[in-house]
């Protein structure tokens, strides 16, 4: 990767990998794109992924070798208006794949544990498994999987992805996923020192803090073509864990943080169609994934972070 463009840049994953992006390739080898206007310090441009010729024409000015394809409606957002998140998250794809086979450039999306559905096996969920998601999310990542072999297949171009779990940052706010709780209780833990769930107790869902995740991206696009046997939707793994644990473990910190539940039955459904815990064997095995934080260290960082950032109400 030499000059990348990353599209969805103000959103929870784009707007931390535009900066570790442009620390590590140089702040103008990085042009962050966006439907809404943003004050950047580096090459932006307001990009819509659905306008192909738009889309062509700013990868073009600035001579990419490389599209990292964020913009997309998340899971519960998507579930809300489901033909919206059709258009956006396979439109753009397939705008974005167009623009990399006609440009010849490196491309990478990411899928999700929304790929797996309610018949998906739940416990070390493997990395060729039966995918028949119930949202239109996960029908949009699986569609979007496949799509991306296809490219790679019949027009050979260099795509490359992971499946996501949950994630968690103390830089941007949710974005519309079911996983959302595992952020917000942080934040509701320094204010309040207590939160109110919308994900049942004893709900355990697959979590990645975003550290990791961003370096996950940067390995698998920096690692050796030849080594890539499954190349797009790697599964990729850090932390199972239930809001009883996030509670858990915030309480080593902040005493008498308290968790209640007050569950949301869409969010929930989704929730519950998702794996317990990943298999990650193939990504470690062919380009060298690792993950970095357990739920201790996580949890740590995330308080001294945001009261840095945001300090609590005494």
């Amino acid at each position: 990767m030499k000059k990348i463009l990353v599209t969805g840049a103000r959103g929870q994953i784009g707007s931390e990998l535009v900066t570790k992006l442009r620390s590590q390739y140089g702040t103008d080898q990085v042009i962050a794109t966006d439907i809404r206007e943003a004050n950047d310090e580096g090459p932006f441009e307001v990009l819509d992924v659905t306008n192909p010729e738009q889309f062509f024409s700013v990868a073009k000015k600035y001579e990419v070798d490389t599209v990292m394809h964020l913009a997309a409606l998340l899971s519960a957002t998507a579930e809300s208006n489901p033909k919206r998140a059709w258009d956006i998250n396979m439109g753009g794809l397939m705008n974005a794949l167009e623009v990399s086979r006609e440009l010849e450039l490196q491309f990478f999306t990411p899928s999700s544990i929304g790929a797996f559905g309610p018949t998906t096996p739940k416990d070390q969920t493997p990395q060729d498994t039966l995918q028949r998601p119930t949202t239109m999310y996960g029908v949009n990542k699986v569609a979007g999987e496949l799509l991306c072999d296809y490219y790679h297949e019949r027009f050979g171009v260099d795509t490359r992805g992971v499946r996501f779990p949950g994630l968690i940052s103390y830089v941007a706010p949710p974005g519309g996923g079911t996983t959302d709780y595992a952020v917000e209780i942080y934040y509701e833990a320094l204010k309040q020192q207590k939160y109110t769930s919308y994900i049942a107790e004893g709900t355990y869902m697959d979590m990645m803090y975003m550290p990791d995740a961003l370096q996950a991206i940067i390995d698998l696009m920096e690692s050796d073509p030849a080594k890539l046997v499954h190349r797009n939707a790697f599964n990729i793994a850090a932390i199972s864990a239930a809001p009883e644990d996030f509670a858990a473990a915030i309480q080593k910190h902040i005493p008498d943080f308290q968790i209640d539940y007050e569950v949301d039955p869409v969010r929930q459904k989704i929730a519950d169609s998702w794996p317990n815990s990943i298999d990650a064997t193939a990504a470690t095995v062919e380009w060298g994934f690792k993950a970095n934080y357990d739920i201790a260290a996580m949890t740590k960082d995330m308080l001294e972070k945001i009261k840095q950032s945001e300090p609590a109400k005494s």
